[in-house]
């Protein structure tokens, strides 16, 4: 792609407006516009993820314009059935949502597909819960999730409440590709909206939602009085959250004040992201000052939570995504047990980057437990196979980079529900006399200390997208025969070795102890990640292999020009 020229006929085009002519007018740098036009931003089974701006690799209202022409052309291909389910719309705080999801509506409408938006921000679960209630056939949330502040992106779903598959996704690239600007059909939104053609969510959806959230409650006999500080970050959690932990009678909630009003710059934090501990600063500040028991903190479209509790010793251990998903899936265990509500047939779900712990508990209560590849589109794939096969119950899905879902009421992600369950586990356990810290190291102590961590090498623009594809080709080419006295085990290649999960660049090593490690590069972000496990019947033997494994890994990795 030659990206002068097609500078160029943006600057010369009569559909781009005179705005985004100007900003790129003023840009000085040739490399800035070389990376806004090398290349055109992908649609993926992500959808759309990148930097706000005017060019091809850019979040703007044209490339949001050819992703929304594209999807009514998809939907108009399914025939007239199709278009009049229609597709539901949501959006988060992030700069230009609901701009974007206003053009989104408009171009669909204006095509004849039916259109349902939310009147105002919403958690992206809520989205894929409206796909369901409300039968469309498809669906979009404008969220960059937990990227930069300057990040935005366009999520499509499907029928059931997923996120697509390759197989939508190709589609709707395909059509992208053939796709000028002018052939985008952009209507009036106020008009369409008149015409009956776009119509507002209103509050029966919310509350159908909130019933289905608090009919999942695992126990009711809980410590209702725990400490809980809540921060959304300023994302789209703080009124389904503090509603939904409200009516199931959690009233000791202290909000970060700070952090709480809707706020698409993200004013506290540089990267609104609870996997990362910065985001706990001024939640810690308040926990400390109140005494609290546990912190949660949900990203900005709500669909991921992290959250610290209170140690014996006073101080707060922040909880990796692994842990959490443990604690919650022997305390849901647990309590589906002690109900008799527990199906033979029950599964559990997760990504091939998270730890196997969960393995071993679900052993202990005869449930099986599946990988897929990376993301909850694979991961709620599984749900929507077994809603036809009958096969298996669908329990509970989780990743490492703390995102959970329980039950199939909605097909993704989701921190309401979430965070209730943090709450109900955390007064669960106070009422016994324990924190959570304590449960987890109990569980530690029965099934062995399984450590890991999660190393991300930020590399951006072309050169760093070059150097993650290096990195990538080189470990491949040349893998790793041993790792200091281990030697490996097996290597797997998910581009090619194990097609019942599907394919992804993702390269897996296990050592002969049962240690394993695996290295593939974000889908959203200009990152090479490198997830370490180690298990070991004692703790600092666990953590010594983890700090082996990534001396070695990550020495290499960074040789790699």
């Amino acid at each position: 792609m030659d990206y002068k020229k097609t500078y160029e006929k943006w600057l010369n085009s009569k559909t781009i407006d005179q705005a985004t002519k100007d900003e790129l007018k003023n840009l000085t740098d040739q490399g800035e516009i070389e990376d806004r036009f090398y290349k055109n931003l992908e649609f993926g089974t992500a959808g759309l993820r990148g930097i706000i701006g005017a060019g091809t690799n850019r979040m703007n209202k044209y490339t949001v314009g050819k992703a929304s022409q594209a999807l009514a052309e998809v939907i108009k291909d399914y025939g007239k059935e199709a278009m009049d389910k229609g597709v539901a719309i949501a959006y988060d705080v992030r700069n230009y949502s609901d701009v974007f999801s206003k053009l989104a509506a408009s171009i669909l409408a204006a095509n004849g597909v039916k259109v349902y938006l939310f009147k105002g921000i919403r958690p992206t679960p809520m989205l894929s819960f409206a796909i369901r209630y409300l039968k469309t056939q498809s669906g979009i949330v404008v969220t960059a999730s937990h990227n930069p502040k300057n990040y935005n992106g366009y999520k499509v779903y499907w029928e059931e409440g997923a996120q697509i598959l390759d197989v939508h996704a190709n589609q709707i690239s395909e059509k992208i590709s053939k796709l000028n600007f002018e052939d985008i059909n952009w209507g009036s939104f106020d008009d369409l909206v008149d015409q009956g053609k776009i119509i507002l969510i209103g509050e029966e959806v919310d509350e159908a939602y909130y019933k289905e959230v608090l009919s999942r409650k695992v126990n009711d006999d809980v410590d209702k009085n725990v400490n809980i500080v809540y921060s959304p970050l300023n994302g789209t959690g703080n009124i389904p959250v503090r509603t939904v932990l409200d009516r199931r009678g959690f009233t000791n909630v202290n909000l970060v004040e700070e952090q709480t009003q809707p706020d698409g710059t993200f004013p506290t934090i540089e990267y609104p992201n609870p996997e990362d501990t910065k985001a706990f600063e001024y939640g810690l500040n308040l926990a400390k000052k109140i005494d609290a028991d546990i912190i949660i903190a949900t990203d900005p479209d709500c669909d991921r939570v992290a959250m610290m509790g209170k140690k014996p010793d006073g101080s707060y251990y922040a909880f990796n995504g692994n842990q959490t998903g443990v604690l919650l899936i022997n305390y849901i265990l647990n309590g589906l047990k002690d109900n008799n509500k527990l199906l033979s047939n029950g599964a559990i779900v997760k990504s091939i980057v998270t730890g196997e712990m969960a393995k071993a508990i679900c052993d202990d209560f005869n449930v099986s437990m599946f990988s897929t590849l990376t993301g909850f589109k694979n991961i709620c794939s599984l749900a929507n196979i077994w809603d036809q096969t009958k096969e298996y119950e669908f329990i509970f899905g989780y990743e490492e980079s703390i995102g959970y879902t329980y039950g199939d009421y909605v097909r993704d992600k989701d921190a309401v529900i979430s965070s209730m369950l943090i709450a109900e586990m955390a007064g669960y356990y106070k009422k016994e006399g324990k924190r959570l810290y304590q449960v987890l190291y109990d569980l530690y102590e029965k099934y062995g200390y399984y450590k890991e961590k999660l190393i991300s090498l930020t590399l951006k623009g072309i050169e760093g997208s070059m150097r993650i594809k290096k990195m990538m080709d080189v470990v491949r080419k040349e893998p790793f025969e041993s790792i200091g006295d281990l030697k490996v085990s097996s290597v797997k290649d998910y581009l090619t070795d194990d097609p019942l999960v599907g394919k992804s660049n993702v390269l897996e090593y296990r050592l002969e102890d049962g240690s394993w490690f695996s290295v593939r590069p974000s889908g959203t972000e200009p990152k090479i990640k490198l997830y370490i496990y180690s298990k070991d019947k004692e703790e600092a033997k666990a953590i010594e292999k983890i700090s082996m494994i990534e001396d070695v890994v990550l020495g290499r990795l960074n040789s790699i020009e």
